[in-house]
């Protein structure tokens, strides 16, 4: 649960940043919890949202959000098991699995992934780039029920420079996504902001506003399928991130009018019989490649991830209605095979 609250910016403090103001009066634990709440819609001055470099004056009224929660203690490790690709001293790379949320929060305050690296790496093994101790280890996200290949850092300096990486475009992250409807066009990039929703604090939008930021998505197009029955057709895509928003490929898909197979949020442009999800209860999302600079050794690594196998169930089914896979897609199908020796 969330509350909403307010304070009043005192004649000492105007002239301050907004993301700092809420740091230094202790509104959010550290600048970078509030500027993320600020970019996520939490936030609004004098009842409008804004960005968080926003300079305050003597008077404004400052209205957030903030959870509802008991005063946390120390993280636990949990032994939740890891399918890690590559570990050293400094970052491992692993493969999330299905139903695994990456951090606590007000929903899942254990079971996460973070509970699982502290037990296996230790608390004191992992980095804090986040500024928060129940983000040990985190320098990006996968949804709950997206699956496949994600970085964690063990130490700062590897985190930040991680983090840095991913802000700069430097990491390769590419996603297998299955959506509704048939792409015609072999490839497309969707460039369009994304803020949090109007009225629907679980949900993202493409929206032109204050608090939106930039969001750029690519797509390839890998192998289309007939429609059939209440279905109109599905196109297997291989997205790239060169922003990482929340939900971003989601919600850009749906805003494509092209929404992901099985997304319980993102459905307005879906068909409206359930069987059109092929069974599915979660979104047909999986990170399977992820290629990027070793920050400490300089080493290029790129990894591969096959399909978990409910996701390839799923297209295994459609392939009586394929029309054939494009170049694209023969190129990524040759490299999961060759990943799986």
């Amino acid at each position: 649960m969330s509350r909403l609250l307010s304070h009043t910016v005192a004649a000492e403090d105007a002239g301050q940043r907004l993301d700092t103001l809420l740091a230094t009066r202790g509104l959010y634990p550290s600048r970078s919890a509030a500027a993320r709440a600020v970019d996520e819609g939490a936030v609004y001055v004098n009842g409008a949202a804004v960005p968080k470099k926003q300079t305050l004056c003597a008077g404004d009224t400052i209205v957030y959000e903030v959870e509802d929660t008991m005063a946390p203690g120390p993280l636990s490790g949990q032994a939740i098991d890891l399918d890690i690709r590559f570990e050293d001293d400094h970052l491992i790379v692993l493969s999330k699995q299905a139903g695994l949320v990456c951090h606590p929060s007000v929903d899942h305050d254990d079971g996460t992934l973070v509970n699982a690296l502290i037990y296996h790496c230790g608390a004191d093994r992992l980095c804090n780039v986040q500024g928060q101790d129940d983000r040990l280890g985190i320098v990006h996200r996968l949804d709950r029920d997206t699956t496949g290949l994600m970085l964690a850092a063990k130490d700062d300096e590897t985190g930040y420079a991680l983090m840095a990486d991913i802000r700069d475009r430097a990491v390769d992250r590419r996603y297998l996504a299955l959506v509704h409807g048939v792409i015609a066009h072999d490839t497309g990039m969707i460039d369009a902001p994304i803020a949090r929703a109007v009225n629907e604090r679980t949900r993202m939008a493409v929206r032109e506003a204050p608090s939106a930021r930039e969001a750029i998505t690519t797509f390839r197009v890998l192998e289309r399928f007939d429609h059939e029955g209440d279905d109109n057709g599905y196109t297997l895509v291989d997205c790239k991130l060169f922003t990482g928003r929340t939900h971003q490929i989601r919600v850009h898909m749906e805003y494509a009018k092209h929404p992901l197979v099985g997304d319980p949020v993102y459905t307005v442009h879906a068909p409206k019989t359930s069987s059109a999800d092929l069974g599915l209860t979660r979104q047909f999302l999986h990170s399977f490649q992820l290629a990027f600079t070793h920050p400490v050794t300089g080493e290029e690594l790129r990894f591969y991830d096959g399909l978990p196998e409910d996701l390839q169930s799923v297209l295994d089914s459609l392939s009586p209605r394929s029309q054939g896979r494009t170049e694209a897609g023969e190129e990524v199908f040759a490299q999961l095979r060759e990943a799986r020796g």
